[in-house]
């Protein structure tokens, strides 16, 4: 009997339900065995009670009896007993819903049962005649949300008037006038729509993460800002600290001295009449000497030598007077302001350029505008008189009469700025001029005509104004540069080794692209002024 019962499979017994052995096995009337919490729990879920493995339905509940038989071969033969591994669900995976304890991965969803199986739950579909006829589909979820309230059918159709999905009754019933369509169908169109749904949220997501990268910039450049702030003022400061050390120590010396100089004349002084002291004081002693002489011919001759005084200063004129500190005090501090506000101005000017600094860009000549005395580096960089008039293609944009050249590049809002070397040369142009200047003729170069502009020559340096504006020639001068504000109406020129402001356009109109312009002058025969402009990248110091 041992050796028979041995040889059962495992399937005898574990319960169909939960797929494991039995706990509590009871019976149905139509012969299954089960779990009695898996039955009763099964029942209780249901509107009508049948049987899992069968579909048998009973008119009432029945009454459950332990069977005893399979109780005790079940407690005989313990833990052994075990169903084959069935793979258990994932979270993203349907789950049996049959499944006690354990819930296993669903294979297949009866539509008519509104029910979704694993393997071994759905073989009686499989197996059961009236079950075979039900409708498996691949595992979903949510049964119950799939089916018409109304009609208890699957909701397999779209009506496209109320945008709602329905039943095939709903298409004779609520909807009948209604155009319909697959689900499928829909669920394309609005897949498309969904693509196009997502390509504007992707771009509304682009346009925050820029807007965010241009707030996390705005927050850099006003860090860096703040620093460099803060440097300029401690540069600024120390600075003024060692001007007023400067100025006390000037002070202190000037004082020193004045003093110096009083204590030298009064110790000279001192001298003199303490040397004068010393001889009245000899002189004395001869003439008390000379009172107790009683011989007659000595005392005659003695006298004589006695008769005139030693030479000695008329001190009744003369006077020591105490140094004069009135307008010392004013006079340090006249050089202290004057001091002051040569460094405030140095200071001022660097910081000025270094802001005006960040916003360098990279241009590049245009030899289509470029007049035919002029010669261009191939990058674009450098331009220089070549001394011949070169014959070239007519072209509406090449300056004709000005030896002037402009770049590629324009601008017309904003701020720019480049910088231009014009070391070793003693004439030049450098500027900004607007789209429309006359490349013909011979206007004159001012910003009514579109030129602004600094004009260096054997006179000195000429900002384009109405009038022009001249300056002493800087011999020192080796690069310029030139920084433009579009929409404040400002060019500015700058000495950039000097670190110093130059010239300012201010309260100019701008109304079409500008670019800027160069001109390297024209060389003489001894090869003066033959060296080239330079468009030269900027190098900001600390």
């Amino acid at each position: 009997m041992a050796s028979a019962n041995t040889s059962w499979s495992e399937e005898n017994f574990s319960c169909s339900i939960c797929l494991d052995v039995f706990s509590s096995p009871v019976s149905t009337p139509c012969g299954h065995n089960f779990c009695r919490t898996c039955i009763t729990k099964f029942w209780d879920e249901q509107v009508k009670y049948k049987c899992p493995v069968c579909n048998e339905l009973f008119n009432t509940r029945p009454d459950l009896r332990v069977n005893i038989l399979i109780s005790e071969m079940v407690d005989r033969f313990g833990t052994s007993l075990r169903v084959k591994e069935q793979p258990c669900v994932e979270p993203a995976e349907v789950p049996c819903d049959v499944c006690t304890g354990t819930q296993l991965k669903a294979v297949k969803s009866c539509l008519m049962c509104l029910t979704s199986y694993c393997q071994s739950h759905l073989e009686p579909h499989h197996r059961v005649a009236g079950l075979k006829k039900h409708r498996l589909v691949e595992p979903m979820d949510r049964l119950d949300d799939r089916m018409c309230k109304k009609h208890d059918r699957l909701l397999e159709l779209f009506c496209k008037t109320e945008q709602v999905c329905v039943c095939q009754l709903c298409t004779v019933t609520d909807h009948k006038s209604h155009p319909v369509i697959p689900l499928k169908e829909e669920y394309e169109v609005k897949t498309a729509q969904l693509g196009k749904i997502e390509a504007e949220v992707k771009q509304l997501i682009l346009e925050r993460q820029n807007n965010i990268q241009e707030i996390k910039d705005t927050v850099k450049r006003s860090k860096a800002d703040a620093d460099r702030e803060i440097a300029d003022g401690v540069q600024v400061l120390n600075a003024l600290m060692r001007c007023i050390e400067k100025c006390q120590d000037d002070l202190n010396q000037m004082v020193k001295e004045k003093l110096k100089s009083t204590e030298k004349q009064a110790e000279d002084l001192i001298k003199e009449l303490e040397q004068e002291i010393e001889d009245l004081t000899n002189r004395s002693s001869e003439v008390k000497q000379l009172s107790h002489t009683e011989d007659h011919l000595h005392f005659l001759q003695a006298f004589r030598s006695l008769k005139d005084p030693p030479p000695t200063r008329d001190w009744t004129t003369v006077e020591v007077c105490p140094p004069s500190y009135v307008g010392t005090l004013r006079r340090s501090l006249d050089q202290l302001e004057e001091t002051l506000n040569m460094e405030m101005k140095k200071l001022r000017d660097d910081g000025e350029l270094k802001g005006v600094q960040q916003y360098e860009v990279d241009v590049t000549l245009d030899p289509d505008t470029a007049h035919p005395w002029l010669i261009l580096s191939e990058d674009g960089k450098q331009v220089h008189d070549g001394g011949v008039r070169k014959r070239l293609p007519g072209n509406p944009r090449r300056f004709k009469r000005r030896m002037f050249i402009l770049t590629r590049q324009s601008f017309s809002s904003g701020r720019f700025y480049f910088e231009v070397q014009v070391k070793d040369k003693t004439g030049w142009w450098l500027g900004v001029a607007r789209e429309s200047i006359a490349r013909k003729g011979w206007s004159t170069w001012t910003p009514e005509n579109g030129y602004w502009a600094l004009l260096s020559n054997k006179d000195g340096l000429v900002l384009s104004n109405s009038p022009s504006v001249s300056h002493p020639r800087r011999a020192e001068l080796q690069k310029v540069g030139v920084f433009v504000d579009y929409d404040e109406g400002l060019v500015s020129f700058y000495d950039v080794e000097a670190r110093v402001h130059l010239y300012s356009a201010t309260g100019c109109t701008f109304s079409e692209p500008l670019y800027p312009l160069l001109s390297p002058g024209f060389s003489d025969y001894g090869g003066n002024n033959s060296a080239p402009l330079i468009i030269s990248p900027v190098n900001q110091t600390d």
